[in-house]
């Protein structure tokens, strides 16, 4: 699933955390890496438990200790991971998910999406596209300058969400 996660990913951006400055490409990139990398590794455990997105957060945080741009830029990726997370449905997993508490995660385990209907998948995908659009429009991604700051840099108009949140 690709337009599920993104679409979600960023959708939970806009209402949780409307930060501007913050690089939504890499939290896109975070919420795809847990699949992602199962993929890669042919496996469907550890990137699921609530383990992976803490230590790869800690891991990001120690390693740019005195460099708090970087720190910064970085942190969107472990956000994603715990997104990816939420709307995978992996915590409904509990053995998996709370991994090393259990043994889970060396076992044949599988989260949910493997065992998922192809309808349920397909489903999810429309649901994704339907999000994506709705971002899009949120996030003023109509407007080319928007649009041209958003690929550039991942970053949000402040004025545009300025105007958005007033009231707020």
């Amino acid at each position: 699933m690709f337009l599920w996660f993104v679409g979600t990913a960023l959708i939970s951006m806009w209402f949780t955390f409307r930060d501007p400055a913050i690089d939504h490409r890499l939290v896109v990139l975070g919420a795809l890496m847990p699949d992602g990398l199962d993929m890669l590794l042919g496996t469907t455990n550890f990137m699921h438990t609530l383990a992976a997105p803490i230590l790869l957060l800690l891991v990001l945080m120690l390693s740019t200790i005195g460099r708090r741009q970087l720190r910064r830029h970085v942190l969107a990726v472990p956000i994603g991971v715990f997104w990816h997370s939420v709307f995978d449905g992996a915590w409904m997993n509990t053995s998996l998910f709370w991994w090393p508490l259990t043994s889970a995660a060396n076992s044949d385990v599988n989260v949910l999406l493997a065992e998922r209907e192809v309808l349920v998948v397909v489903g999810m995908e429309i649901v994704g596209a339907f999000l994506l659009m709705w971002s899009w429009h949120l996030m003023g991604m109509t407007d080319a300058s928007r649009r041209r700051l958003f690929l550039r840099s991942g970053r949000l108009d402040r004025s545009f969400i300025a105007s958005k949140t007033k009231g707020l």
